[in-house]
């Protein structure tokens, strides 16, 4: 089944919903910041096990106290889609137990 971009005003609808995300170009985009180095790599772990149960990957940074991903669609053409919204959801789901803000 093809995924289908959301349209301007879906993404603005659902960026109401994720404070602190944003479209940066063509993709979703956050950034992080932690107590440390050590709980801004648990948190790159975190996601990457996230992005495989979901089977769609972002651009995953870490920095000494922040992570930053950014997403779109390669099979949408690069476009932002549900399974973008549905991967920030839950970064922002799992974000607050590794003390991130």
């Amino acid at each position: 089944m093809a995924v289908e971009p959301l349209s301007q005003k879906e993404i603005e609808d659902r960026l109401a919903e994720l404070p602190g995300w944003s479209v940066e170009g063509d993709r979703l985009a956050r950034s992080y910041r932690l107590g440390s180095h050590f709980a801004a790599a648990a948190l790159v772990v975190h996601i990457a096990a996230v992005q495989d149960e979901l089977d769609h990957h972002s651009d995953l940074t870490l920095g000494y106290n922040t992570v930053s991903l950014s997403m779109n669609t390669h099979s949408a053409g690069g476009a932002v889609t549900d399974k973008d919204f549905d991967l920030a959801r839950r970064v922002e789901d799992i974000a607050p137990g590794h003390g991130a803000h």
